[in-house]
């Protein structure tokens, strides 16, 4: 094996050493704790030690890296305190994530490592948005995103290099191949001879590298990092490994050729550097054993088990970050329809916040699907403006980065209908990544959902349960231009990730008056449309003018109806008063009835208020079918249709 030492010093050499034997040495330890019960799981990097601490040698210690589950020489390498992994490792409210996260799911803010996901895709994406946050503050800094050949088959990993390369960010982005992903060989993985091959397909420079050789793969990253610093152009690198343990230690590996394990032992990073070391007079056996005492003492000095104490109090309390407090509205009011009311939103929001960031296909020149934000590039710039390719996923992903660098995001999906292709990131990073480890998710996605405008099964959803069912999230849904403006507002000021819905049938059809000057609308909080006696509807989006047209048609009813206005946190004391208003309540969103959001607050209606419930809650809901196209079938689909036979059944209790 060739080491290329070029502008290396001895004492470098010997920090290489260190810094390549030390993750061996702390694995090999963990590995017997975890024969001896002490820790539950591990992931070995066990012969992948060089592209890792070689990779993090080569980066200026505040550029990110996204590292997976066997790169614990990320982590060695920058530092980070072994007492505190020790506690991260076994699980102790002491670690990095207070016991919620396994081995290497976890990040540090002060050491510049975000905490993977075991989807492992989205982190690439996650490094683009951090990549573009460099950028916009004119930073000479690359992100650093690892993945391993596996990995490469996912979605993600095409998006992510496409947005990079479109928008020339400096991201590295590093394939670990080591021969198998779990237990699926190369050979069932790809068809290309190399997965380096990739990079020509996205514009970008492509080098294939020993990932054996802690100095060619730092010499590549410096030189990755030169050439996408200089041409605004990403780098993909692949660097030849293999994985000498399990996928994780219970796995095993009955299913790797002996023969093989066998020549990939014969190439083992330490034992090949030594070599070198020995070759250069620089550590004799001596040094070596002496380096080694220093770093068991070190590991020994902080092993110790810790009694797992766990606030559990704390647990729900963590799952959102602290929300600013609601600004009252104050001056002017001026008539407007609900679209412009969210575009009067999204103005006053570029001007309050300069770090905000627009994405979305199509959002600048043409103003998005619904012009909604036409005009804004003219006067923010397109870098705060910004269209995207066709990558929900990705430009999501995207958002997440730039919020780790002290941005804020909005992210237009054209049609609600198609978050499903950023599904991933929504509820498995965005949601969950302050309770895993405090990182804030500023990020707000604007969907135009809903029906009653003719444009079928893909374009008509409400598909606000999907998201209501996962902790972490915040999901509102105005009714009312007034709402649309302030919950818009509240929730681009929100340090969480929201989901904004927005229905599209009301963009043009209601007006109302709204405060010109900045305001917000508390999140969770919902607020009652009008008093009754007889009956008491409880509903969001359409269904409020639903409602209150039903109320109209019929004065004779005494009719309470509650806007719920957010979904998530859902406000049970308004809930709770209106079932006591009159006893009889009904339910109605526009969504379909098996699994809509109505359930889970009929359950709980059921569950808190039976005392004071006159007959069974009751459900208004669309039907259980796709969204149909033809004017006709869409009417009767929708909830709408059913209403009045729901009241009239619920008052003859």
């Amino acid at each position: 094996m060739y080491f290329d030492r070029t502008h290396i010093s001895d004492n470098q050499l010997l920090g290489f050493y260190k810094a390549l034997l030390y993750p061996r040495l702390v694995e090999e330890k963990m590995l017997l704790l975890l024969r001896q019960g002490k820790i539950s799981k591990w992931f070995s990097g066990i012969g992948q030690e060089a592209i890792a601490v070689g990779a993090t040698l080569a980066l200026d210690e505040d550029e990110w890296i996204l590292p997976l589950h066997r790169n614990l020489g990320v982590f060695t390498t920058r530092q980070m305190p072994l007492q505190q992994l020790f506690h991260q490792w076994q699980g102790s409210p002491l670690g990095y994530s207070k016991g919620r996260e396994r081995s290497f799911h976890f990040g540090s803010t002060a050491h510049h490592i975000f905490g993977m996901i075991s989807h492992l895709g989205p982190q690439l994406s996650v490094a683009d948005g951090i990549a573009l946050a460099a950028q916009l503050k004119n930073l000479d800094k690359v992100v650093l995103a690892f993945t391993g050949e596996g990995g490469t088959s996912e979605g993600e990993f095409h998006e992510a290099l496409n947005v990079a390369a479109v928008w020339g960010l400096p991201v590295i982005f590093l394939i670990e191949n080591n021969g198998y992903g779990l237990s699926t060989p190369v050979a069932e993985q790809y068809r290309c001879e190399q997965l380096v091959q990739r990079a020509a397909g996205y514009g970008m420079r492509g080098m294939r590298i020993n990932g054996n050789n802690i100095l060619e793969v730092y010499h590549a990253v410096r030189e990755a990092k030169r050439h996408t610093l200089q041409e605004r152009q990403p780098v993909l690198i692949e660097a030849m490994t293999f994985r000498m343990r399990g996928h994780e230690e219970a796995s095993g590996t009955k299913y790797v050729p002996p023969a093989l394990l066998e020549e990939w032992a014969k190439q083992d990073p330490i034992l090949h550097f030594e070599k070198f070391l020995q070759f250069l007079n620089l550590a004799d056996d001596s040094i070596r054993e002496s380096l080694k005492q220093e770093i068991d003492h070190d590991i020994q000095a902080v092993l110790h088990e810790t009694v797992h104490t766990f606030n559990l109090d704390e647990e729900p309390l963590d799952v959102y970050a602290p929300a600013p407090a609601p600004i009252a509205p104050t001056g002017a009011v001026s008539e407007k329809r609900f679209i412009n009311a969210i575009a009067d939103a999204l103005h006053q929001a570029m001007d309050l916040h300069p770090d905000l960031i627009l994405m979305g296909q199509d959002i600048a020149e043409y103003g998005g699907a619904f012009k909604i934000t036409e005009g804004l590039v003219g006067l923010y710039g397109k870098e705060r403006v910004r269209n995207t390719p066709l990558c929900e996923s990705a430009i999501v992903g995207a958002g997440l980065g730039l919020s780790v660098m002290g941005y804020r995001s909005m992210v237009e999906m054209q049609f609600a209908d198609f978050v499903t292709c950023g599904f991933n990131q929504i509820v498995n990073n965005l949601a969950k990544i302050h309770y895993r480890w405090g990182q804030h998710a500023n990020v707000v996605i604007r969907l135009p959902a809903g029906a009653g405008v003719g444009a079928g099964p893909f374009h008509s959803q409400s598909n606000e349960a999907w998201f209501t069912h996962t902790p972490g999230l915040k999901v509102v849904y105005p009714a009312t231009p007034e709402d649309a403006k302030g919950l818009l507002l509240a929730a681009l000021a929100d340090p969480n990730p929201v989901l904004y819905f927005e229905h599209k049938a009301l963009y043009r059809s209601i007006s109302g008056p709204v405060p010109d000057a900045p305001y917000t609308i508390e999140i969770g909080k919902a607020k009652v449309v009008q008093d009754g006696d007889d009956v008491s509807i409880i509903t969001y989006g359409a269904g409020v003018h639903w409602a209150l047209e039903y109320a109209h048609q019929h004065p004779e009813l005494s009719i309470y109806i509650l806007d719920l206005r957010s979904l998530q946190p859902l406000d049970f004391n308004a809930i709770h008063q209106a079932v006591v208003a009159t006893g009889k309540v009904l339910v109605l969103h526009e969504a379909t009835l098996t699994g809509g959001f109505g359930g889970e607050i009929a359950a709980w209606i059921g569950e808190h208020c039976f005392k004071q419930l006159d007959a069974p809650v009751m459900r208004c809901a669309s039907l259980d079918t796709p969204v149909p196209f033809a004017a006709e079938l869409e009417a009767n689909f929708l909830a709408k249709s059913r209403l009045h036979e729901r009241v009239q059944t619920l008052l003859e209790y």
